[in-house]
């Protein structure tokens, strides 16, 4: 054993700690996203090749060989959403983040003041809080407006008359990225029927990214938010509050 580890250089131990950061940033940057689905259903497929060779299936050892020899164009072409946010990532942020600043909390607050005003006053409205994945496709096909997060300015990119009001808001490094921008709309099919677009496209933006999103019903005035795909309803003010805030304020590992 002691000659087992007299082998093993600094160099060595370099390069496998790099190694598992880089494998830690990516999974981190894949949780709660489609990519992460898909990597279990690949795993599944694996499990499954090594049993058909192992009990001699020859036809299905057959057909997943055939697949295995395609995989890396598979691989390319299933997740080149999540490559390309990848390596914009890699080149843009830093990897260690600490306590969420004034800003970040005074942030919230305005959020959370012009959800609630929004909701009384029964105006649709979608807001899209990007987190560790890159949102920067979404808001390139929106309106860029970079300007910081305040309730007067959410209330006014949402009212029916403004030309940006039926997309959704998003914000990044406690600014208002972009408005009017569109969102994947989910194709599941086991939410209520009674959820309109926005709801749809909330879950549709959290099941691709791990964002949070935040939807009011212009119909009942009623506030929501999606996370990883789910969708948490009829929220209050310190309700959303306490989530938003746990979210964002929490020491990112």
């Amino acid at each position: 054993m002691s000659s087992i580890f007299g082998q093993i250089s600094p160099y060595d131990l370099l390069d496998i700690a790099l190694v598992a950061i880089i494998v830690y940033r990516l999974l981190l940057i894949i949780k709660g996203t489609k990519a992460a689905q898909m990597l279990i259903g690949l795993a599944v497929l694996l499990a499954a090749s090594l049993v058909a060779r192992r009990f001699n299936l020859l036809t299905l050892d057959w057909l997943l060989q055939a697949f295995w020899a395609y995989i890396i164009i598979a691989l390319i072409v299933i997740f080149q959403p999540e490559i390309r946010r990848t390596l914009a990532k890699m080149g843009e942020a830093t990897f260690l983040k600490g306590f969420a600043t004034a800003e970040e909390l005074k942030s919230i607050e305005e959020i959370v003041k012009a959800t609630v005003s929004l909701a009384n006053r029964k105006i649709g409205a979608l807001i899209v809080l990007e987190r560790e994945t890159d949102l920067r496709d979404f808001i390139e096909i929106g309106i860029p407006l970079e300007a910081r997060v305040s309730r007067e300015l959410l209330l006014s990119v949402f009212h029916p008359t403004s030309p940006m009001h039926d997309g959704a808001a998003i914000i990044r490094n406690n600014r208002v990225a972009a408005a009017g921008c569109f969102l994947p709309i989910t194709l599941t099919a086991e939410i209520r029927k009674a959820l309109g677009t926005r709801h749809r496209a909330a879950i549709g933006i959290t099941e691709e990214t791990d964002a949070v999103a935040i939807a009011v019903s212009e119909e009942t005035g009623a506030i929501s938010m999606a996370m990883n795909g789910l969708l948490t309803e009829q929220l209050e003010m310190g309700a959303l509050r306490q989530m938003l805030t746990e979210i964002f304020t929490a020491k990112k590992k």
